[in-house]
């Protein structure tokens, strides 16, 4: 493999577990952390919650972005196996 393919891949998968750390961070806080429902009325909490709940879905779209790049990156890879795998 390649030096530079091997940093470029390296430097997705990274960026992919710091995203999905993110993610889970922000999914828990949202869940467990701040007021939802009739609890959270005219709170300061609720502006964060909802800047918390905008940052997770535009992180996790990004996600979605670096794992397709990451499919692209590891294709052949994933090529070679399927052809194994049918023959």
């Amino acid at each position: 493999m390649a030096n530079g393919k091997a940093l470029k891949l390296w430097t997705v998968n990274v960026i992919s577990f710091i995203l999905f750390v993110i993610l889970c961070s922000t999914g828990l806080i949202n869940w467990l952390v701040f007021p939802r429902g009739y609890e959270a009325r005219g709170n300061f909490l609720v502006s964060l919650r909802n800047f918390f709940i905008a940052f997770h879905e535009w992180i996790g779209l990004i996600f979605m972005v670096v794992i397709v790049i990451h499919m692209v990156l590891h294709w052949p890879y994933i090529k070679s196996n399927l052809k194994n795998m049918v023959s």
